[in-house]
C-alpha cells in the first residue's frame, strides 16, 4: 500500500475528555465543535488555509461543523495539516480527507500548494494506479458517496478499476499483488473476486467501464456477473439476508436489475441456466416488469440449453400453483415470435429479386446463392435439433407441473400447444404428463378429459407407452381405440411392408406401360379391348379380376363368408366400454377381435348385397350385347 506524508513537525495535539487542543506557548482563540468534541485551536494556521473557517469566523470566535465528512478523526488530520505536523496519508483515509478538505474550503484559492490538491494529486499517480489501492479507494467512497460524487472522486475511481482491469500488460502485476489467481478458478476473470466485494452500484458501474473498453470478451464478463450473483445471491435466486428471515427486498431487487442490464450481448456469454436463476429471484423479488421481458427473451434465445429444473420458477407469494406456468408460457412465446421473425427473414432472403426472374442463364451470383441456399439448409437442420431439445424439455416441464393439483388445465394445454409439431418427435413424455394430471384431476368431466387428450398423438406414442395407454381407465375411451388401431396398423405394417412395397411398384409400372402402349397407337389398343370383352362374355378371366358370371359368383360367396365371420366377432364381443373394462390382463391378445368388431360396425352386412346385385344386371347386359 502506498502512502505519503504530509508536514515535518511533531505531533503534538493531545486530548483531555471530549477537548482536544495543541501545546503551545500562545493561548488558543478560536473553538470548533465536530462530532461531540471540542477543538481549541488558533485561528491563524487554520483561517489562512480554510475558507469556510475564514466566513464562519468573522462573526463568531466559536463554530460547529454538523455531519462533518470523516468526522473528528478528519477534522483534526486538517487541522495538524494547518500546522505543518506530519499526517500520514493513504488508501484508507484519502477519500474522508479529499472530503473534509472540500469541506472546509482547502483549496488552491485559499493557498498555493493545499490539502486539497495534494490529495487529489496523490490519488492520480499513486494510489489509482495500483489495483489494490484503487479498489480499496473505491469502496471508501461508499461511505461520502455525494461529496465524491460532487467532486469526481468516484468517477476517477472507476475509471482506473477498470483501465486496469482491461490492461493486458497491467492485468498479471494486479493480479499477483492481489493474491487472487490462485484461488479462482481458470472460468471467471483474474478481477472478477475484487470486484465482487463492491456493493452493487459502484459494481455496476465499473462493469459498465470494463463493457465500453471494448477489450473483455462477453464471456468474461458473464463469468464475473455468475461470480458476483454467487456472492450476494443464495441458491441461485433468494438474497442470504431474505433465506435467514431479513434483509431489505429494495436492494436485492435493484441488484437482480442491475445485473439483468449487464449482460453481454453475445449468445452464449451466459449460460441458459444462470438467466432462469435470474429470472426466478426477479419473481421472488418482483423486480420490473422491463427486467422480466429482458430475461425472458434472453432466455428464449438459448432455451435448448436449459434443463427441467431450471424451468421450475416459484411462483411468487399469494399465487394458487406451485410453479409459474405464465413465465414458461412467456418464453415459449418469445421463442415463437423468433422462430416466425426468422423465417420471415429467410423467405425475403431467397425470393429473387424482380428484375432478375425472367432470366435462365446461370451467372456467378446465381452460384453465390446457391451455396447460401446449402449454407442456410445446414443452419435450419441444425435449428431442427435444437428444437427437439427444447421440445424434450417443455415436455419434461410439463411432468413435473402436471402433478400440481392448482394447474388450470387451459395452461397446461396452452404450453403443450405452444410447441410445434415438428419438435416432437415421439410423445411418451407428453403423454406421461397427460396420465399425471389425470390422476391427480380424477374429477374431470368427458368432456375435459378430451380437451386434454387432443393434444396426443397416438401415432407417435412407443411400443411401451401404446401398451400403457390400452390399459388406462382413465383415458377416453376414443383415444384408446386409436391407440389399438395405430398399434394394429404398425405390426401390419412390420409385417407386410415388403410385400406392399412389390405391390406399390407393380402398380406404378403397369400404369407406365399403360401410357405407352397409348402412345404407340390407338388401333392395337382397340383390337386388344374388343379381345377382352368377347373374353369376359365366354366366361374367361380378366387380365385385372375375374369380372366375369362365374367370378362374380365366387365373389359373392367369398362376401357371404366374410359377413357370417364378421357377425361372429360381433356377437362374441361386448361394446366398445365394456371391452375396456373386461380385457384388462389380456388386451393385446384381443386386440385383433377388436378391430375384427370395428370392421363389422363400419362395414354393414347389406352392402356387400347391394354391391353385387348392382354387378350382376351389368355384367348381364354386357353378355347379352355380345351375343347379339
Amino acid at each position: 500500500m502506498k502512502l505519503m506524508k504530509l508536514g515535518a513537525r511533531p505531533d503534538t495535539f493531545f486530548t483531555s475528555g471530549p477537548v482536544r487542543s495543541v501545546y503551545t506557548e500562545v493561548a488558543t482563540d478560536l473553538e470548533i465543535f465536530v462530532d461531540n468534541c471540542l477543538f481549541r485551536l488558533h485561528k491563524f494556521p487554520l483561517l489562512s488555509k480554510c475558507l469556510l473557517l475564514q466566513a464562519l469566523c468573522a462573526e463568531s470566535d466559536a463554530v460547529e461543523l454538523p455531519g462533518f465528512p470523516g468526522g473528528a478523526e478528519a477534522f483534526e488530520a486538517c487541522a495538524k495539516f494547518c500546522y505543518g505536523i506530519a499526517v500520514t496519508v493513504g488508501a484508507h483515509n484519502a477519500v474522508p480527507l479529499r472530503c473534509a478538505a472540500a469541506r472546509l474550503g482547502m483549496t488552491e484559492a485559499a493557498e498555493r500548494g493545499n490539502l486539497g490538491a495534494k490529495l487529489d494529486a496523490f490519488l492520480d499517480s499513486c494510489l489509482l494506479r495500483r489495483w489494490r489501492d484503487a479498489l480499496a479507494v473505491l469502496r471508501s467512497t461508499h461511505r461520502h458517496a455525494a461529496a465524491c460524487e460532487e467532486l469526481g472522486v468516484t468517477s476517477r475511481c472507476v475509471e482506473a478499476v477498470a483501465i486496469l482491469a482491461t490492461d493486458p500488460g497491467g492485468g498479471s502485476t494486479a493480479s499477483a499483488a492481489a493474491g487472487c489467481s490462485s484461488s479462482l478458478s481458470s472460468s471467471p476473470p483474474w478481477w472478477a473476486r475484487d470486484v465482487s466485494e463492491l456493493g452493487v452500484d459502484l459494481f455496476w458501474r465499473v462493469m459498465v467501464a470494463v463493457k465500453a473498453a471494448g477489450t473483455v470478451k462477453g464471456r468474461a464478463i458473464g463469468d464475473a456477473l455468475r461470480f458476483y450473483a454467487r456472492r450476494w445471491l443464495l441458491n441461485g435466486y433468494l438474497p442470504a439476508e431474505q433465506a435467514a428471515g431479513g434483509g431489505d427486498d429494495a436492494n436485492h431487487r435493484l441488484l437482480v436489475e442491475k445485473m439483468a442490464s449487464l449482460l453481454p450481448a453475445e449468445r452464449n456469454a451466459v449460460s441458459c441456466g444462470f438467466l432462469l436463476k435470474l429470472l426466478k429471484a426477479a419473481n421472488v423479488l418482483r423486480a420490473s416488469p422491463a427486467t422480466k421481458a429482458e430475461l425472458t427473451r434472453r432466455v428464449a434465445m438459448q432455451l435448448e440449453d436449459a434443463g427441467v429444473g431450471d424451468l421450475l420458477i416459484p411462483s411468487c407469494a399469494g399465487a394458487d400453483t406451485l410453479y409459474d406456468v405464465d413465465a414458461v408460457m412467456a418464453i415459449l412465446e418469445e421463442l415463437a415470435l423468433r422462430q416466425a421473425a426468422a423465417a420471415a427473414a429467410g423467405m425475403t432472403e431467397v425470393s429473387p429479386p424482380p428484375h432478375a426472374r425472367g432470366h435462365h442463364r446461370r451467372s456467378r451470383s446465381a452460384e453465390s446463392s446457391e451455396f447460401e441456399g446449402a449454407r442456410r439448409s445446414t443452419s435450419a437442420a441444425a435449428s431442427h435439433g435444437a428444437m427437439v431439445r427444447i421440445g424434450r424439455l417443455v415436455d419434461g416441464f410439463l411432468v413435473e407441473v402436471a402433478k400440481d393439483p392448482n394447474l388450470p388445465l387451459e395452461k397446461l394445454v396452452a404450453i403443450a400447444e405452444a410447441v410445434p409439431d415438428c419438435a416432437r418427435p415421439e410423445h411418451d413424455d407428453l403423454y406421461r404428463a397427460v396420465d399425471s394430471y389425470l390422476r391427480v384431476h380424477p374429477e374431470m368431466d368427458k368432456s375435459s378429459r378430451k380437451k386434454l387428450c387432443r393434444v396426443l398423438n397416438c401415432r407417435k406414442l412407443s411400443e411401451a407407452a401404446s401398451m400403457h395407454a390400452a390399459q388406462n381407465e382413465l383415458l377416453p375411451l376414443r383415444v384408446v381405440v386409436q391407440v389399438l388401431f395405430f398399434e394394429n396398423a404398425r405390426a401390419a405394417a412390420a409385417l407386410s411392408g415388403p410385400t406392399v412395397a412389390n405391390r406399390v411398384a407393380g402398380v406404378k409400372a403397369l400404369l407406365a406401360k399403360t401410357r405407352r402402349e397409348a402412345e404407340d397407337g390407338g388401333e392395337e389398343v382397340a383390337v386388344k379391348e374388343e379381345q377382352r370383352r368377347r373374353g369376359l362374355a365366354a366366361g374367361a378371366p380378366g387380365g385385372g379380376g375375374d369380372w366375369s358370371v362365374e367370378g362374380l359368383k365366387r365373389a359373392a360367396s367369398r362376401i357371404s363368408t366374410l359377413r357370417m365371420k364378421l357377425e361372429e366377432d360381433e356377437d362374441d364381443d361386448a361394446d366398445d366400454g365394456a371391452f375396456v373394462h373386461r380385457a384388462r390382463p389380456g388386451l393385446v391378445r384381443s386386440a385383433s377381435s377388436r378391430v375384427r368388431a370395428l370392421c363389422a360396425t363400419a362395414i354393414p352386412a347389406a352392402k356387400p348385397k347391394r354391391m353385387f346385385s348392382r354387378l350382376w344386371p351389368s355384367s348381364r347386359s354386357i353378355a347379352a350385347s355380345e351375343r347379339h
